[in-house]
């Protein structure tokens, strides 16, 4: 008896041990730091949203999952972000629709100048089915590398400058400008007349310090908190493009996750997304009027359709591929 009880015992103590060395049992139980990227500052509503959503990760999981954050472009632009997700070098990262264009070539559907017609349009676009189709063609694509975890708002993109003042498109002419580095972008800028200057986001600062550029284009909290303000004076509402932002997780993470953990980050992933926009609708507000209190001239164009006819050519060679799409966005109301 006393022989069987120990063989039984031990036969237990074997079982639990195994358990404890599977895969999906290591993986629970391993503390896991999520390394995370931004390029904007701290305090910034994409930064702030990512932050909060690694406090809910660390109090869900007892501390198990958390998130180390890296703003302020501490590791580079965002093309340097997403490859060094793809690596598995960080897990998440939070970067513009116009970056992930050329590596998942479904977004730039998105890109498309002039294709929503507001930002409320937008917003009821990635709440919806189509949001959800194109953070799959995210995940589903084998080369990218990445997994499509939310969208968060990024607002109107428009133009500032060093030079003058822009109030219609014959203004544009000769002024270089950058753009994401995606060529619908350039080929968006040269049709309005001015030249198209592609540069990752962390080196635009200096760009217009140094005349390497006369302007760029983008939201009012990027002009102004990371302080392209205080150089280029001239800021025209041209609402151009209205490009979503996403976060994204590197795929050699995600596979290596429990079933659980994927649930849990999905959840609080989708929370941030509803928690950023809140915080980028009074962000906005207030980088606008940081911007008119040091004397930005702010010009709102009377008249948008020269614009609009002005990048037909764009539509014209990469809208076909996207038209029953752009179809379904435009239904959207």
């Amino acid at each position: 008896m006393i022989r069987r009880d120990v063989l039984m015992m031990a036969g237990a103590l074997g079982a639990v041990f195994a358990a404890a060395l599977h895969p999906t049992c290591l993986r629970a139980q391993t503390k896991l730091a999520l390394k995370a990227a931004d390029v904007h500052p701290a305090g910034y509503p994409t930064v702030a949203a990512l932050e909060a959503m690694g406090k809910k990760l660390e109090q869900a999981t007892g501390g198990r999952l958390s998130l180390q954050m890296f703003a302020s472009m501490t590791l580079g632009g965002e093309k340097e972000e997403i490859e060094q997700a793809q690596l598995g070098a960080i897990q998440l990262a939070r970067v513009s629709v116009g970056t992930l264009g050329p590596v998942i070539n479904d977004l730039n559907v998105m890109n498309l100048p002039f294709l929503f017609r507001s930002t409320a349009h937008m917003q009821k676009v990635i709440d919806g089915s189509i949001g959800r189709e194109l953070l799959d063609k995210v995940t589903d694509n084998a080369n990218a590398r990445l997994v499509g975890l939310c969208w968060m708002d990024a607002g109107a993109r428009s133009l500032y400058n060093t030079k003058k003042s822009i109030h219609t498109i014959a203004d544009l002419k000769g002024l270089k400008f950058r753009v994401i580095g995606n060529p619908m972008f350039v080929e968006m800028m040269n049709a309005l007349g001015a030249n198209g200057v592609a540069m990752g986001y962390d080196q635009v600062f200096n760009a217009l310090q140094t005349g390497v550029v006369d302007g760029a284009e983008n939201n009012p909290p990027s002009f102004v908190f990371d302080n392209h303000y205080t150089v280029a004076k001239h800021y025209t509402l041209t609402e151009h493009l209205i490009v979503p932002e996403m976060l994204v997780m590197s795929k050699k993470t995600w596979t290596g996750l429990s079933k659980d953990d994927r649930a849990l980050i999905m959840k609080v992933s989708a929370e941030a997304q509803r928690e950023e926009r809140v915080l980028w609708e009074k962000y906005e507000k207030q980088a606008m009027d940081k911007a008119a209190a040091s004397g930005v001239e702010i010009v709102q164009v009377a008249d948008k359709k020269p614009f609009q006819d002005a990048v037909k050519p764009v539509w014209d060679k990469y809208g076909p591929k996207f038209a029953d799409l752009v179809k379904r966005i435009q239904a959207v109301q």
